[in-house]
């Protein structure tokens, strides 16, 4: 078949770290001015930019995109509404209201507002107010809200991220105030918002709004380029510097940006622009298999038969850049061997898809059927075999494998 001249298999025994992430990352011919980066194509997941995307870093006002999260699910499980009312304790009216001198909606001391003026407040004006009297208003103190940020990232796919608060805002005693969060998180949260929440995600793109008779224009510089950015907001933090988490649909591809550690709020939105422009410029669509395809076989301990195909559910796809001498090749990973009995549609392993040495892709294989368990004889050779090749094929365990 012509995939397999495209694409190298590599059925990787392991039982402790992958092995594409014990191969070193080798640079690509793009380069980006931020400390910090990750960029995906949405529909597919593929990974275009990466650029110490694990790297923790003090959230600031990006802090205020997961308390949109948590408030958006609120919404849409009907705990609060889009016309529940919160006031606005004296926290929220001085911490981040008007005496405050930051980014804020004006709201009033002692005034109740909408929950759909106050998402406005946040998503537009990243307004420190807003965020308090949401936070407020859903948990009854901010440290709570907070926890249940925390909780709400571990939910969507953020392993590592942390809040301490509902703005990002730092405290002068403590430096450690404000959470921490990576590239890499801020593009889970960036596609939670957009592809869950598509009636709200919707306020990221407003371009102003008029709340209380005080007109507000939204902050986000992208939004006036045209090139198709719809959201989402930007931080600076002191010692760390200006960051932004971006999307931009055009032609029907949807990019996810994150971009950490500029200089400048200049250098900010030139260097986002610049990024997104060669996403979407320099990649193609390439489809690996089909979405019932066999990509490989798993073997199976104790079962009445010693293999069982996988499949990944749905077809396999990668953007790829357009002119690059690098292979794709994929590997597949999964805890060797397989017990019997074992059910269809069971999560046995990872497809890896890499373009040169860099993993540009992952995602979950199902076995594609049944296997019962064996007879008390075939179990017994099988456990033999089991034996036998881990002794010999131990020293590979953990190691890179040449491609």
């Amino acid at each position: 078949m012509p995939k397999r001249l495209i694409l190298l298999f590599l059925f990787v025994l392991s039982i402790g770290r992958a092995v594409a992430e014990a191969q070193p990352a080798v640079p690509g011919a793009f380069d980006t001015k931020a400390a910090q980066a990750f960029m995906i194509e949405g529909s597919t997941g593929t990974i275009l930019l990466a650029k110490n995307e694990d790297q923790p870093i003090s959230p600031a006002s990006l802090a205020k995109l997961m308390t949109l999260d948590v408030i958006y699910d609120a919404v849409r499980r009907g705990e609060i509404s889009l016309d529940t009312e919160y006031p606005v304790s004296e926290n929220a009216w001085r911490t981040g209201g008007a005496p405050s001198r930051a980014s804020t909606m004006f709201a009033a001391l002692k005034s109740r507002v909408r929950v759909g003026d106050l998402i406005q407040g946040v998503a537009v004006q990243q307004a420190n107010d807003s965020c308090i009297v949401l936070a407020e208003g859903l948990s009854v103190s901010e440290r709570e809200f907070a926890r249940r940020m925390t909780a709400r990232a571990r939910e969507i796919g953020m392993p590592r991220a942390t809040f301490t608060n509902s703005t990002g805002l730092p405290d002068a005693n403590d430096p450690n105030s404000g959470g921490k969060i990576s590239m890499r998180e801020l593009v889970t949260l960036a596609q939670d918002l957009q592809l869950k929440h598509t009636d709200l995600y919707k306020y990221f793109g407003q371009a102003d709004f008029t709340w209380n008779k005080i007109y507000q224009r939204n902050k986000n510089p992208l939004l006036l380029l045209n090139i198709g950015v719809d959201g989402l907001g930007l931080g600076f933090a002191e010692g760390e510097g200006f960051s932004i988490v971006a999307s931009v649909e055009r032609d029907g591809r949807r990019l996810f940006l994150a971009l950490g550690g500029l200089k400048s709020d200049k250098e900010r939105t030139e260097e986002t622009r610049r990024v997104l422009e060669w996403g979407l410029s320099n990649f193609r669509s390439q489809r690996l298999f089909s979405g019932s395809e066999v990509i490989g076989d798993a073997s199976v301990y104790g079962g009445a038969q010693s293999t069982v195909s996988l499949e990944a559910k749905i077809p396999v796809d990668v953007y790829v850049p357009i002119d690059t001498p690098d292979r794709l090749s994929a590997r597949i990973v999964y805890r060797w061997p397989l017990s019997a009995p074992v059910v269809t549609g069971y999560e046995a392993g990872t497809l890896r898809v890499f373009l040169g040495a860099r993993l540009v892709r992952e995602l979950p294989l199902y076995t594609k059927e049944s296997v019962a368990r064996g007879t008390l004889s075939r179990r017994a050779f099988d456990a033999f075999m089991e034996l036998a090749e881990s002794l010999l094929f131990s020293w590979l365990w953990d190691k890179p494998l040449p491609s």
